[in-house]
Protein backbone atom coordinates (compact mmCIF):
# COMPACT_ATOMS: atom_id res chain seq x y z
CA UNK A 1 0.00 0.00 0.00
CA UNK A 2 1.35 3.42 -0.92
CA UNK A 3 1.70 6.16 1.64
CA UNK A 4 -0.60 9.17 1.73
CA UNK A 5 0.74 12.62 0.93
CA UNK A 6 -0.98 15.87 1.78
CA UNK A 7 -0.89 19.09 -0.12
CA UNK A 8 -2.28 22.59 0.02
CA UNK A 9 -2.36 26.02 -1.52
CA UNK A 10 -0.24 28.85 -0.13
CA UNK A 11 -2.99 30.30 2.07
CA UNK A 12 -4.09 26.86 3.35
CA UNK A 13 -7.71 27.26 2.25
CA UNK A 14 -7.50 24.30 -0.17
CA UNK A 15 -6.10 21.06 1.27
CA UNK A 16 -6.02 17.55 -0.15
CA UNK A 17 -4.60 14.06 0.25
CA UNK A 18 -3.29 11.74 -2.48
CA UNK A 19 -1.78 8.25 -2.45
CA UNK A 20 1.90 8.26 -3.40
CA UNK A 21 1.05 6.21 -6.47
CA UNK A 22 2.21 8.34 -9.38
CA UNK A 23 2.91 7.18 -12.93
CA UNK A 24 4.79 10.16 -14.41
CA UNK A 25 6.56 13.35 -13.37
CA UNK A 26 7.20 15.86 -16.15
CA UNK A 27 8.71 19.31 -16.25
CA UNK A 28 6.92 21.06 -19.11
CA UNK A 29 8.74 23.91 -20.83
CA UNK A 30 5.99 24.86 -23.32
CA UNK A 31 5.06 28.52 -23.73
CA UNK A 32 1.59 27.88 -22.23
CA UNK A 33 3.07 26.42 -19.02
CA UNK A 34 5.43 29.39 -18.80
CA UNK A 35 2.44 31.72 -19.01
CA UNK A 36 0.32 29.66 -16.59
CA UNK A 37 3.07 29.52 -13.95
CA UNK A 38 4.98 32.73 -14.60
CA UNK A 39 8.08 30.55 -14.44
CA UNK A 40 10.41 28.65 -16.78
CA UNK A 41 8.43 25.41 -16.59
CA UNK A 42 5.61 23.58 -14.82
CA UNK A 43 6.44 20.56 -12.64
CA UNK A 44 3.46 18.20 -12.79
CA UNK A 45 2.96 14.72 -11.41
CA UNK A 46 0.40 12.41 -13.05
CA UNK A 47 -1.78 9.82 -11.31
CA UNK A 48 -5.21 8.17 -11.61
CA UNK A 49 -8.12 10.64 -11.86
CA UNK A 50 -9.71 9.38 -8.63
CA UNK A 51 -6.50 9.50 -6.55
CA UNK A 52 -7.51 12.51 -4.48
CA UNK A 53 -9.42 13.31 -1.34
CA UNK A 54 -10.28 16.97 -0.90
CA UNK A 55 -9.89 17.81 2.78
CA UNK A 56 -10.99 21.45 2.59
CA UNK A 57 -11.67 24.28 0.20
CA UNK A 58 -12.75 22.36 -2.91
CA UNK A 59 -15.53 24.89 -3.51
CA UNK A 60 -12.88 27.65 -3.54
CA UNK A 61 -11.08 26.26 -6.59
CA UNK A 62 -11.27 28.06 -9.93
CA UNK A 63 -10.66 26.09 -13.12
CA UNK A 64 -9.34 27.55 -16.35
CA UNK A 65 -9.63 25.47 -19.52
CA UNK A 66 -8.24 26.93 -22.70
CA UNK A 67 -11.11 27.03 -25.22
CA UNK A 68 -9.19 25.59 -28.19
CA UNK A 69 -6.06 23.90 -26.77
CA UNK A 70 -5.54 20.86 -24.55
CA UNK A 71 -4.42 22.56 -21.36
CA UNK A 72 -6.02 23.59 -18.10
CA UNK A 73 -5.15 24.95 -14.69
CA UNK A 74 -6.93 24.86 -11.35
CA UNK A 75 -6.04 27.31 -8.63
CA UNK A 76 -7.14 28.56 -5.24
CA UNK A 77 -9.48 31.51 -5.75
CA UNK A 78 -7.99 33.22 -2.66
CA UNK A 79 -4.21 32.99 -3.17
CA UNK A 80 -3.91 31.80 -6.79
CA UNK A 81 -1.78 28.75 -5.99
CA UNK A 82 -1.97 25.86 -8.45
CA UNK A 83 -3.88 22.84 -7.14
CA UNK A 84 -4.60 19.38 -8.60
CA UNK A 85 -7.07 18.93 -11.45
CA UNK A 86 -8.31 16.23 -13.79
CA UNK A 87 -7.15 16.86 -17.36
CA UNK A 88 -9.58 17.59 -20.20
CA UNK A 89 -9.52 14.00 -21.46
CA UNK A 90 -10.35 12.74 -17.92
CA UNK A 91 -7.41 10.30 -18.05
CA UNK A 92 -5.17 11.79 -15.34
CA UNK A 93 -5.16 13.78 -12.15
CA UNK A 94 -2.39 16.33 -12.54
CA UNK A 95 -0.79 17.34 -9.25
CA UNK A 96 1.45 20.42 -9.27
CA UNK A 97 4.63 19.17 -7.56
CA UNK A 98 4.96 22.35 -5.50
CA UNK A 99 1.54 21.84 -3.93
CA UNK A 100 2.69 18.71 -2.04
CA UNK A 101 3.86 18.97 1.57
CA UNK A 102 6.30 16.05 1.28
CA UNK A 103 8.45 14.49 -1.41
CA UNK A 104 6.77 11.80 -3.53
CA UNK A 105 8.53 8.53 -4.37
CA UNK A 106 8.89 9.67 -7.98
CA UNK A 107 11.41 12.14 -9.41
CA UNK A 108 11.20 14.14 -12.63
CA UNK A 109 11.44 11.75 -15.57
CA UNK A 110 11.46 14.10 -18.54
CA UNK A 111 11.66 17.70 -19.64
CA UNK A 112 8.91 17.98 -22.23
CA UNK A 113 8.51 20.64 -24.92
CA UNK A 114 12.19 21.46 -24.32
CA UNK A 115 12.34 23.18 -27.72
CA UNK A 116 10.25 25.98 -26.16
CA UNK A 117 12.55 26.38 -23.14
CA UNK A 118 12.68 29.92 -21.75
CA UNK A 119 15.74 31.74 -23.15
CA UNK A 120 16.64 32.86 -19.61
CA UNK A 121 16.50 29.43 -17.91
CA UNK A 122 20.13 28.31 -18.38
CA UNK A 123 21.65 31.74 -17.58
CA UNK A 124 19.45 31.79 -14.47
CA UNK A 125 20.75 28.40 -13.34
CA UNK A 126 24.31 29.74 -13.61
CA UNK A 127 23.53 32.88 -11.59
CA UNK A 128 24.84 33.44 -8.05
CA UNK A 129 22.95 31.53 -5.33
CA UNK A 130 21.76 33.02 -2.02
CA UNK A 131 19.94 31.26 0.83
CA UNK A 132 17.49 34.20 0.97
CA UNK A 133 17.26 37.67 -0.58
CA UNK A 134 20.64 39.12 -1.61
CA UNK A 135 21.98 41.76 0.76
Amino acid sequence: MSKKLTGECLCGKVTFSVSDNFRAFYQCHCKQCQQLTGSAFASNIFTAPDNIEWLSGESGITMYEHPSREFSKSFCSVCGSAVPFVNKTKTSLIVPAGSLNALPNIQPQANIFASEEACWLKPGLRAVNFSGFPE
